[in-house]
C-alpha cells in the first residue's frame, strides 16, 4: 500500500508529465498565425475562441501585475527567515529543513521561468507597450500558484493561533484564485498559457509537499 508521501510523488510526476505533453501539444497542434504580428499559436481554434470570449481588459492586467508583488514579498520574507536562522544558529545545516527546501523550490520555479523565456512556446495575444512578449506558461499564474500554496503550508505548521491560521490560509486561497482567474479574463494570455501554468505549478507544489512533509 502506498504511503501518503509516495502518493504525492506519483501525483507530482503525473502532473509534470501532463505539463510536458500539454506543452508539446501547444507547440505542434493546430498551429496558426492568429497572434499579433502574425505570431503562430498552438491550439489556435480553442485559444482564439476563449480569447474572443474574454476580450481584453488591460485594467485587470494592471491589477494582477501589481498584485504579483505580493508573492514576491512572500518569497522575500521566507528568504529573510532562512537567513535569520542561519545567522542565529551559525550553520546553514541548522536552518529548518522545510525552509531550505523552500529556497530550492523557489530556485526551481525561477529555472522554469528562465527556460521558457529563452525557448518560447507561445507569444501573448496582445502587444504590451508595443512589444510582443512570450506568454507560455503564464508566469503570473506560476508565481501565484507556486508561492502562495507553499506559503499556506508554512503557515499551517508555524501559526499556532487556529483562527489566525485559518484566516491566513483562506485569504491565500482567495488571492490565488483571483490571480489565476483575473489573468485569464484580462485577455493578455491564451487559455493554453493558463492551463500550462496550472499543470506545472501543481506538479512542483506537490513535489515540494512530498519532499518537505508539509501539507
Amino acid at each position: 500500500m502506498k504511503t501518503k508521501k509516495q502518493t504525492k510523488f506519483c501525483l507530482a510526476a503525473g502532473l509534470l508529465a501532463a505539463f510536458a505533453v500539454w506543452t508539446a501539444a501547444v507547440r505542434f497542434m493546430d498551429v496558426q498565425a492568429i497572434g499579433p504580428e502574425g505570431s503562430a499559436v498552438g491550439f489556435a481554434a480553442l485559444n482564439g475562441f476563449v480569447h474572443r470570449l474574454t476580450g481584453v481588459r488591460m485594467s485587470l492586467y494592471t491589477v494582477t501585475d501589481w498584485l504579483g508583488l505580493i508573492p514576491l514579498g512572500v518569497v522575500f520574507c521566507f528568504a529573510v527567515l532562512g537567513l535569520t536562522q542561519w545567522i542565529r544558529r551559525k550553520s546553514l545545516r541548522s536552518v529548518d529543513h522545510d525552509i531550505l527546501l523552500l529556497g530550492g523550490f523557489y530556485l526551481l520555479v525561477m529555472a522554469f521561468y528562465g527556460f521558457f523565456e529563452i525557448f518560447a512556446v507561445n507569444f501573448r495575444p496582445v502587444l504590451i507597450e508595443g512589444i510582443l512578449e512570450v506568454s507560455y506558461p503564464s508566469s503570473t499564474t506560476m508565481l501565484a500558484l507556486c508561492v502562495m500554496p507553499t506559503a499556506a503550508m508554512q503557515f499551517r505548521c508555524r501559526i499556532r493561533n487556529r483562527v489566525f491560521r485559518q484566516c491566513s490560509v483562506t485569504a491565500i486561497a482567495l488571492f490565488t484564485a483571483f490571480m489565476v482567474i483575473g489573468r485569464l479574463l484580462s485577455g493578455v494570455h491564451w487559455f493554453s498559457d493558463i492551463v500550462g501554468g496550472i499543470l506545472l505549478s501543481a506538479g512542483l507544489v506537490l513535489l515540494y509537499s512530498a519532499v518537505s512533509g508539509l501539507d
